[in-house]
Formats: C-alpha cells, structure tokens, sequence
C-alpha cells in the first residue's frame, strides 16, 4: 500500500469522496492518518493558485503558461508541507492521504504543452517538486478516469445545487478534453493505478470504486 497515498482526478471524478472513505476506513482497521487536500484554499499558501483559478491573471487557464502555473500549486505544497504536514510524513505510524497533489501538474499543465513536450516537462516536474524542492513523492497513486462528457456535466451540476462557482478550468471544455489526454499519458508513463469510473455513460456507484481502490492497494 505504502505511506503516502495520492487521489486524483478530472474534476467530478470523486477524488474528495473517495479520500474521505479511504481515511475512514483505514481508521477503522486501527491506521494512524492524515488527511491533506490540495490546493489549501484556507491557507495563504494558495494565494497565488486561487487568483490563478479564480481568473485573475487571465480567462483562459493558457494566459498562465504550465511551468509558470505549476510554481503556483508548488508553492502551496511546499508552504504546507514545512509549516504542517512534514511531521505526519516524518511519522512512521502515519499514512498520509492526498486529495490531489503533484499528479494534478501532471495533468492540468502537462495538457497546455504541445504532446512532444510533454515527456520533458514531466521530467522537470518531478525533479522540481521532489528534488529542488524537497517535496515527498507519493508511494501510490490512484487516477479515477472520468471523460471530460461526464466529468463537465457533475460539475455543472454541483455548481447548479451547491451554487460553487466553477474556476477557469471547470469552464473551458476544450481545456478539459485535453486534460483528459494528459491523465491517460501520464498514468501510463508514470505506473499510476487507473480506475475506470463508468461503463458506458452509466459512472459506477461509489462504493464500488472504493472496493476497486482497496484492492489496488492490497487492502483487500
């Protein structure tokens, strides 16, 4: 299974969901746990990432190039990471479980990039946030594969109940069509666990990825 675990995925995949029940059940068979979620919208870390997202430094996530907006989710990890979490991954007895974390550059930026610049940017990332930066890479990784179709049509519909406003990436279909693309190359190129959420137009229930997800990770 490993230390440290990263959930991630499309927007309206169920990364948040899934986190929460994969906390709850690692609790529940005596683990130790932290919980993180990314980007931390509640701490000052993520100043720059919300006036990114939120549209301030321009409509379309492509006026922030990918290295540039990269630094943006960076920083907010790394701030996180020295002033909080750096004592749950230094515990042996911790498992931390990450609601997004790295593979969301691998996914969101890697898609602004031409394909043929993508094995190298994905080289620069992963040296940037683990080697310069000092960050902890991820034991596991689980992708919830969701299409762009399904993924755009529950976020609409959240945005319609909940009345949360969509950010720049939730409103740029394109953008998302090519997100979709970036995930599929990087879960191949980088060994992360892919789990199909839907057959067909039908997205399975959520207690049946969660059993996908422990058996992925040898928990059952």
């Amino acid at each position: 299974m490993g230390k440290f675990i990263a959930i991630d995925g499309l927007d309206g995949s169920g990364k948040g969901t899934q986190s929460e029940k994969l906390v709850e059940y690692l609790k529940s068979i005596g683990k130790k746990v932290r919980v993180l979620s990314f980007p931390m919208y509640e701490n000052e870390s993520s100043t720059f990432v919300k006036m990114y997202l939120d549209g301030k430094l321009g409509d379309k996530p492509s006026d922030t190039n990918a290295y540039t907006a990269s630094m943006f989710f960076a920083s907010d990890r790394y701030i996180s990471y020295q002033t909080d979490w750096k004592k749950d991954i230094q515990d042996p007895d911790t498992i931390v479980v990450a609601n997004r974390y790295t593979t969301a550059n691998a996914v969101h930026q890697l898609s602004k990039l031409p394909e043929s610049e993508w094995e190298s940017f994905l080289s620069w990332l992963w040296d940037f946030e683990f080697d310069k930066l000092g960050l902890p890479e991820p034991d596991k990784v689980i992708y919830l594969e969701l299409p762009p179709r399904l993924s755009l049509s529950l976020v609409k519909s959240r945005s319609e109940s909940t009345g949360q406003k969509m950010d720049i990436h939730e409103k740029d279909t394109e953008y998302m069509a090519k997100c979709y693309d970036a995930a599929l190359y990087s879960c191949e190129k980088l060994g992360w666990e892919q789990i199909k959420c839907y057959e067909g137009d039908t997205i399975r229930t959520r207690e049946d990825i969660f059993e996908e997800i422990l058996e992925r990770l040898n928990l059952k």
